[in-house]
């Protein structure tokens, strides 16, 4: 019994053995390991950023490091980027509002419908108070924070302004977090008139370096160790859009006669909540799958 005991424990050993060199071969392989180095400048918003400075150049290190080897979360984000940034970009374009703006989207959502523990939603985080002031509509049947084009152009309101304020898109995105009067607070205590040399609470001073390391990573996400195929982002969706201006009572039942289910219209918008849109005043537009429907008159579902 004794010999047995012996073997057995030799054999698990050998076997931990193996599987630790197994690790640290990899490991030592691994392109987590070796991030390609910060550059000594980099743009954000049209402004160049010094990464010279010892506090930004650490600071941005930590950002780069944390979303690096959070795997599965960037490796999401690079996927839906392919799909959401393209309709982002033309909005944030239209809007004249620059293009990195997208990357704080991604930090604020992952660019998923998140609901956060305060009551914020959506892709850009409005809180309900927040998003009555911007415009989008909350009630039982719709919130259109859940709705990608009107929350971007609510988010667009809202920086146009923050940038009229402290004419600094930095300072504005900054302020997306902190809000525009603790941004002012906080330069006005500490005699600057930048966020690089303004000490902010530890999510504000984090904030713009996550969207610049966002911003590095996802524009060469194979120098941080995502080598994710081309074929397997997801794929832009091909939709029409169908106005609406008479009310659906039931929505799985409109769906059904636009060769479609709820499941799906749920799917491409998540803005609808309830499986009726009646509440008054109708004006919405419903994104459908790209193919030939049969687009009666909604009357006709009444039945």
């Amino acid at each position: 019994m004794k010999i047995w005991c012996v073997l057995l424990l030799f054999l698990i050993a050998i076997s931990c053995k193996e599987q630790k060199n197994k690790v640290n071969t990899r490991n030592s392989n691994s392109e987590f390991n070796q991030l390609p180095p910060i550059p000594s400048s980099m743009e954000l918003f049209g402004e160049k950023i010094d990464l010279r400075d010892e506090d930004i150049r650490e600071r941005l290190d930590n950002e780069l490091i944390v979303n690096s080897y959070l795997h599965s979360s960037t490796s999401l984000i690079i996927k839906r980027a392919n799909r959401h940034f393209p309709e982002i970009d033309q909005l944030l374009k239209a809007q004249q509002i620059p293009s990195d703006f997208k990357y704080l989207c991604v930090i604020e959502s992952n660019l998923t419908q998140a609901i956060s523990p305060a009551g914020a939603r959506g892709f850009w985080q409005f809180m309900p108070e927040t998003a009555k002031e911007y415009n989008l509509q909350l009630n039982t049947e719709i919130d259109e924070r859940l709705n990608i084009q009107k929350s971007t152009l609510a988010a667009c309101t809202y920086l146009k302004k923050s940038h009229a304020e402290f004419k600094n898109w930095i300072l504005a995105a900054a302020s997306y977090n902190r809000g525009m009067g603790g941004v002012r607070s906080d330069m006005k205590s500490q005699y600057t008139n930048n966020y690089f040399d303004t000490e902010m609470n530890n999510e504000t001073g984090r904030y713009v370096f996550r969207i610049m390391a966002m911003k590095l990573i996802l524009e060469n996400p194979k120098a941080y160790g995502f080598n994710i195929k081309s074929t397997d982002l997801y794929p832009i969706r091909s939709t029409q859009k169908v106005n609406i201006d008479a009310p659906i009572p039931d929505l799985a039942l409109w769906a059904k006669n636009q060769h479609v289910n709820l499941k799906i219209v749920r799917k491409l918008n998540p803005w609808l909540l309830a499986n009726s849109l009646t509440i008054k005043p109708i004006n919405y537009v419903i994104t459908l799958p790209k193919r030939s429907y049969n687009l009666k008159n909604y009357v006709d579902y009444k039945q």
